[in-house]
């Protein structure tokens, strides 16, 4: 029988229909509401007819905002970040890769700095991958890979800075209700224990939010078996088990208060504290040409490491017009980071060639931070705006390094220094857009004091100064509504650290020896990108084509010595190119299924003169993966990610393979949500197994690491609080942040021209 189908059901569906198309040409990198018909044929032997069932509006989330100069992976808006952590996450963010040991590299380097909701974070920055592990993603909001950060941001990291965005209560989305929505998270694992409590809300002019996290990591025991060879014919075999474990505790603490109309007072504070433990046995086999007996001692190591920071920053922001396109910002924070670092070597052997005497070292060092900054905007005319401002950082470190044998304290062999670096800063930054162009170009100069007053040990006092001019450009293209191509070019500094710069000699390894330069210079890094952005409803699409260089390159290299022992230092002793494509691919193949592609290609040539070595080869990382809706609304996701060698300049470090997926279920109107997750690697016992090998200038050397990283575990989460405020904030959010997001570079810069946007906050 046929059906006519009401008029009213036919206006429905074409309006819906023309809102997706129309946000799908619009929303470039932003959520798309894709519509599905639900249709079926029928025919007689006279006509056809078409039976409209339903239909079914599905929002489909974009996870990746790309612009030229920076990506931006909204980890809140990702199922898996329910049940993963933050290191977790990262190995789907684009031009970032996670290695089988879990470090961390930005476009192919681990030269980078880590930003804490936009300010650098001293704890991050010392040590990301332990903390990141530590960390529920469920806490971040958003993770930015900024490979072009732009004229305001600092010079320091070759690679760039990777800004880690919290879960926080924004002082400038004023809200009309009162109320408050927290999170409540636990998880249980064969490898790690954690949970998390988040709290935010607002009360009048007054927003806050707190986050408080604990968790206890147990990776493993990692076993390592090292074979060296020195030209004078003298062999060693190294074989180690070490265990591992992490207790982490962070706090955060964010309020903000809205003055009036157009200025806002925000105050942040954030205390971390994390604790490293390893403990170990070692055996070493020393064969030399002069004897047919080889000999062998075993020893045992027990390390401490306790690392707490903390930072806090107040900001006042006022804007002086109703366009809310000219701004003043002035920022202080503050920043202090101790730590302790115990290590403790027993021999169960004595030699009359070798220095088995047990011994313990004790080294406290710790770091404050004063930053005072003022940045200033204002519009030159419609899609032109010009940005000025200023930097003076205060950094004051000290380190106390105690060495001790058999009990007795030897002076000899112990440092204590103080070390003070001073840096001033200014910048200017023009950005206009021009129809289809938009251009964005800075300029910013560093001028940088550096003391250093030894109290104890070898080194002299010393004092250098040094400026650095770090110019910044993009230019961007839009071919269409969905599509935009852009070029870039950045210089990028690395200043040396307290373990680069420390002469202390580390001689708890009886064969090896471990020290710093303190002759270091600063490194400066040359980025060239082309980038390509390519948006539709059901594809997304980043190609990035880049090559880097830097001729005065800081690296760690090493060296036998008279004593034939084995000195590891560091020297600007390498130059080095890499060029290489990065590229990243999201695909809605169906309403329930998605699929990504993450990948890089590289090829790098490394040189160094001064120790008259070369090495170069390619390089190549992968992620694949999926997430499907299966039936009872249950969410699944899968990724396999595979890398290949990577190369330094005395040798190569193997390729890793691993698997990791989590199946996920809410509940109770999406409050209470249920989460497994497991990751494994693809060698015996779901263990990687990574290779290496280096060659100085009269030794050899081959190592194989292997990592024990099978890990299942069970997370559960509940959501509370004034839900009804909670979907209030999530509609103004979008409707605030996703009017900029949507945009390039340079339409946003002519909306902040014309004075057409609503949000409180200053573009980054």
């Amino acid at each position: 029988m046929k059906q006519n189908i009401p008029f009213k059901t036919i206006l429905v569906t074409m309006m819906l229909t023309l809102s997706a198309v129309v946000m799908a040409q619009t929303n470039n990198d932003d959520d798309v509401e894709v519509v599905y018909a639900t249709d079926s044929l029928k025919q007689d032997s006279v006509t056809w007819s078409k039976e409209l069932d339903g239909v079914e509006v599905v929002h489909q989330k974009r996870l990746v905002k790309m612009e030229v100069d920076k990506m931006t992976y909204k980890v809140s808006e990702d199922e898996d970040s329910k049940s993963y952590t933050v290191l977790d996450m990262l190995r789907k963010v684009p031009m970032v890769t996670v290695d089988g040991q879990d470090n961390i590299t930005v476009n192919g380097s681990s030269s980078f700095k880590v930003y804490v909701d936009g300010m650098p974070n001293v704890m991050f920055s010392s040590n990301p991958s332990m903390i990141f592990k530590s960390m529920p993603a469920s806490v971040v909001k958003s993770i930015e890979v900024m490979t072009n950060p732009g004229a305001k941001y600092d010079a320091e990291g070759a690679a760039g800075i990777l800004n880690i965005v919290m879960n926080k209560q924004d002082a400038q989305g004023a809200q009309s209700m009162n109320g408050y929505n927290g999170t409540v998270r636990a998880t249980a694992g064969n490898r790690q224990l954690g949970g998390s409590v988040f709290l935010s809300g607002q009360q009048g002019k007054l927003s806050y939010s707190a986050n408080v996290m604990t968790s206890y990591n147990t990776p493993g025991n990692t076993t390592t078996e090292t074979e060296q060879l020195q030209d004078s014919g003298i062999s060693q075999l190294l074989t180690s088990e070490n265990s591992i474990k992490t207790p982490f505790t962070m706090g955060s603490l964010t309020l903000g208060y809205q003055l009036d109309s157009v200025s806002a007072l925000n105050l942040t504070a954030q205390v971390n504290n994390m604790r490293i433990k390893t403990n170990g046995t070692s055996s070493t086999t020393l064969l030399s040409p002069y004897t047919t007996d080889p000999f062998s001692y075993t020893s045992t190591t027990d390390m401490k490491n306790t690392r707490t920071s903390f930072n806090g920053s107040l900001d006042y922001q006022r804007f002086f017009n109703k366009a809310r396109t000219q701004s003043l910002v002035l920022t202080y924070q503050l920043s202090y980071s101790p730590a302790t670092t115990e290590m403790t070597n027993n021999f169960n052997n004595t030699s009359n060639y070798i220095d088995l005497t047990n011994r313990y070292s004790e080294n406290k060092d710790k770091t404050i931070s004063h930053i005072f900054q003022l940045d200033y905007t204002m519009p030159l005319g419609t899609g032109q705006t010009l940005g000025l401002g200023g930097k003076f950082q205060l950094h004051d470190a000290t380190a106390d390094s105690k060495y001790y044998l058999t009990g007795v304290y030897d002076p000899s062999s112990s440092s204590e220094y103080e070390y003070k670096n001073s840096i001033l800063a200014g910048y200017g930054e023009y950005a206009g857009n021009f129809n289809k162009f938009g251009l964005k170009a800075g300029l910013r100069y560093e001028y940088t004091w550096q003391d250093v007053e030894y109290h104890l040990g070898y080194g002299q006092d010393f004092s250098t100064s040094y400026g650095s001019l770090v110019p910044t450009a993009s230019l961007q293209y839009t071919l269409g509504a969905g599509s935009n191509f852009g070029l870039t070019y950045n210089m990028r500094i690395s200043r040396p650290g307290i373990s680069y710069l420390n002469p202390y000699v580390d001689k708890t390894n009886p064969i090896a020896l471990t020290y710093g330069n303190p002759d270091l210079d600063v490194e400066k890094a040359h980025n060239i990108s082309l980038v390509y952005n390519m948006f539709t409803p059901k594809l997304m699409m980043n190609l990035n084509l880049h090559h880097n260089f830097t001729d005065n390159g800081i690296s760690q290299y090493s060296f036998y010595d008279a004593n034939d022992l084995l000195n590891t230092t560091y020297g600007n002793v390498v130059k080095s190119h890499q060029t290489g494509m990065n590229a990243y691919v999201n695909y809605l193949l169906t309403k329930n299924t998605r699929i990504f592609f993450n990948g890089g290609l590289n090829y790098i040539d490394l040189h160094s003169d001064a120790l008259g070595q070369s090495n170069n080869g390619w390089t190549a990382n992968i992620m694949g993966g999926v997430q499907q809706t299966l039936p009872w609304d249950l969410k699944l996701s899968a990724f396999a990610i595979a890398s290949t060698k990577s190369y330094t300049l005395q040798g190569w470090s193997g390729g890793f393979n691993l698997l990791t997926a989590s199946l996920s279920k809410s509940l109770l109107n999406d409050k209470l949500n249920l989460s497994v997750s497991a990751l494994t690697g693809l060698n015996d016992g779901g263990s990687i197994m990574i290779e290496s090998s280096s060659r100085g200038k009269d030794f050899t050397s081959h190592n194989k690491v292997k990592v024990p990283i099978y890990g299942v575990s069970f997370t559960v989460s509940y959501t509370f609080g004034n839900s009804k405020m909670q979907n209030r904030q999530q509609h103004q959010s979008r409707v605030q942040n996703d009017f900029i997001e949507q945009q390039s570079q340079g339409e946003m810069i002519n909306s902040v021209g014309s004075g057409n946007t609503s949000n409180g906050n200053m573009p980054q």
